[in-house]
């Protein structure tokens, strides 16, 4: 059994690196919500050390609320802006002789496309005008996954670790209670349930089928790298091997 697991980097946390040894994929914010050039050219160099698959995480534009902010715009906007976005990235990857493996929509836009087929089919689109051959990632399941299919892009179905499942298979939004787990032992125990037998329990008892391929680590947690080490080693004792391949 084998499993990716992915980190944002370049949101400003300090533990980047660190955590760049402990994931197979990285998604590197690309300034709408987070990030400069120079923590894009960062980022990337610390990826390309480390050996750890690139990924664009491109957002709405909402520096102020860190890509938070719901946002109702025109398909053709978003599909510009992912463009923009994902095209900065390439460009500083190849330059560092590296490629831009994945995309990954961050926060809203990711929540949003989950569940608007409209906004998930221009994220698609724009992701596949970069380079056919990017694998997008999204909230296993979801409308995002579901779009990707139909333009052609190969897919990554993720899961997170420390986030509460709805029983339709969404996240709990941040805002309501239930959303995080703070536990490491139940997120530990929660990660192993969806990559193991591929299914998960919603905050109202419910059991959800889910595609686990890839595993989201919030990077910016009190505990985060901790949590990422016990992981890795639940990972090691139940033989699942970490890669991006």
């Amino acid at each position: 059994m084998k499993i990716d697991l992915n980190a944002d980097l370049g949101e400003g946390s300090a533990s980047d690196q660190e955590l760049l040894t402990l994931v197979s994929s990285a998604n590197i914010a690309c300034g709408f919500h987070a990030g400069d050039a120079q923590t894009m050219l960062q980022s990337v160099r610390w990826a390309k050390a480390s050996g750890v698959a690139i990924g664009a995480h491109p957002s709405f534009p909402d520096r102020e609320n860190f890509g938070r902010t719901a946002m109702q715009l025109p398909p053709e906007t978003v599909y510009a802006q992912m463009i923009y976005q994902i095209g900065a990235l390439k460009s500083i990857a190849e330059s560092e002789g590296e490629r831009l493996v994945h995309v990954k929509p961050h926060g809203m836009l990711y929540n949003q496309a989950a569940a608007d087929a409209t906004l998930a089919d221009a994220i698609a689109r724009a992701v596949k005008a970069v380079d056919p051959a990017l694998i997008l990632v999204g909230l296993a399941g979801s409308a995002s996954i579901k779009a990707a299919a139909h333009h052609g892009l190969r897919t990554r179905e993720e899961v997170f670790a420390d986030r509460g499942y709805l029983a339709t298979g969404a996240l709990v939004p941040r805002s309501q209670p239930g959303a995080m787990i703070d536990e490491a032992d139940q997120a530990l125990a929660q990660t192993l349930t969806m990559v193991q037998q591929r299914q998960v329990q919603s905050i109202s008892g419910e059991w959800v089928p889910v595609n686990a391929e890839t595993v989201c680590l919030h990077g910016d947690g009190v505990h985060a790298l901790q949590f990422a080490r016990t992981l890795r080693a639940a990972f090691a004792t139940q033989h699942i091997t970490v890669t991006s391949a």
